[in-house]
């Protein structure tokens, strides 16, 4: 028989090993920085838009990771709202907003304690009808069904266990264990790690009916903004946990079990951090592209079709689009004719905002950037 974590006479006592940590946070580190200068580097308005790629990325993962999508237009518009940038109002969406409403909690009072009333909100949140899918969920509330909290897999007949919560009777007890650590002793630790473990502990207590996974990696994008005393969300942790969603459930689950040793899910959530910054980087290096693009033609006059195509090309990175630019595509993101087209390319490729190859139909245009385009 299986025995977890919180049934160790120990528990919680999260030991680790700095030493065994020391280069996997170093790593982590170093990744944190690179990004911090290159947003240093961006400044203003494009930093916003950065923020917003990052939010959108962090969003769709979140509950990409737990199965359920998001309406992508009402994701975009209600972003743009919360961070002031112009964009076509959509309908709000209540699932939508409920997760918007918690990250945003967690990112913007950073310097607010943690305390079941917050955590209830953030639940209620994420569930205003009551409902997830068609189970009932009671909207913050911790759980209180006397049977056993287990993650299952596998037919109804055989399932397989791969893990057991503590009991609802514990949980008071567990969650305010959790809250005090997480508000007092636990700001003396690197902030990193702190995140790491906290998300652990939290997954680990597993407090509530249902929405435990996006509480939980809400709760480490609270501990990271204390670690940077408030700075705006510069990584999306959850696309990369949603990219290797199966090992972030073993990693989990080895950790939860009676005698785990954390150093390994604390390696492991360093290395996810890294990939995160990496992934960051790229979508700041693509912004700063952008403000040097524009910066270099304030003077061209461009339509507000050839703008946003142009846009989705900086956006789409140094490769650009797969097979580049046609004039197909353009009509298929503008939704102007063929020959309008035809005409705004050749207009864009003459200004010199776009370089061209190949002939008559076989023509692709792509950014004209330094070290962008096609491969040789």
């Amino acid at each position: 028989m299986t025995h977890w974590i919180w049934q160790s006479a120990t528990w919680p006592d999260f030991r680790h090993d700095a030493q065994a940590l020391a280069p996997a946070l170093a790593a982590a580190r170093r990744a944190q920085g690179e990004i911090l200068g290159l947003l240093h580097a961006l400044g203003g308005d494009h930093s916003r838009d950065v923020e917003a790629r990052i939010w959108e990325a962090e969003s769709l993962a979140t509950t990409a990771i737990e199965g359920e999508h998001l309406d992508l237009a009402s994701l975009r518009s209600s972003i743009a709202r919360r961070l002031g940038i112009a964009t076509t109002p959509q309908m709000p969406a209540r699932m939508v907003d409920g997760l918007l409403d918690m990250q945003e909690d967690a990112a913007t009072h950073w310097s607010k304690p943690l305390t079941l009333k917050r955590l209830c909100g953030w639940h209620a949140a994420l569930f205003p009808n009551g409902y997830s899918g068609l189970h009932p969920v009671a909207p913050g509330k911790l759980r209180a069904a006397p049977e056993a909290m287990q993650i299952v897999s596998g037919p109804m007949h055989n399932p397989k266990v791969h893990y057991v919560a503590p009991p609802a009777q514990r949980l008071p007890a567990e969650v305010r264990c959790f809250l005090d650590w997480f508000n007092g002793e636990s700001h003396a630790q690197d902030g990193l790690l702190r995140a790491g473990i906290a998300h652990l502990w939290f997954e680990i207590i597993h407090p509530f009916e249902d929405g435990n996974g996006r509480i939980g990696r809400a709760i480490v994008d609270l501990a990271l903004a204390q670690d940077l005393q408030g700075h705006p969300r510069i990584y999306s942790l959850a696309a990369e946990l949603a990219g290797a969603r199966g090992r972030y459930y073993e990693e989990l689950q080895l950790a939860s079990r009676d005698g785990a040793d954390i150093d390994r899910w604390l390696v492991w959530f360093c290395h996810t951090f890294v990939e995160a910054s990496l992934r960051s980087k790229s979508v700041v290096l693509s912004a700063l592209a952008k403000a040097r693009f524009w910066a270099g033609h304030a003077g061209t006059p461009v339509t507000e079709a050839q703008a946003k195509v142009l846009n989705r090309l900086i956006d789409a990175g140094p490769r650009g689009f797969e097979g580049d630019l046609t004039t197909r595509k353009y009509v298929a993101l503008t939704g102007l004719s063929r020959a309008t087209a035809y005409r705004d390319l050749a207009a864009l490729a003459a200004a010199g905002l776009l370089a061209s190859y190949g002939q008559g139909k076989a023509t692709r245009y792509h950014i004209n950037l330094q070290g962008w385009g096609p491969p040789p």
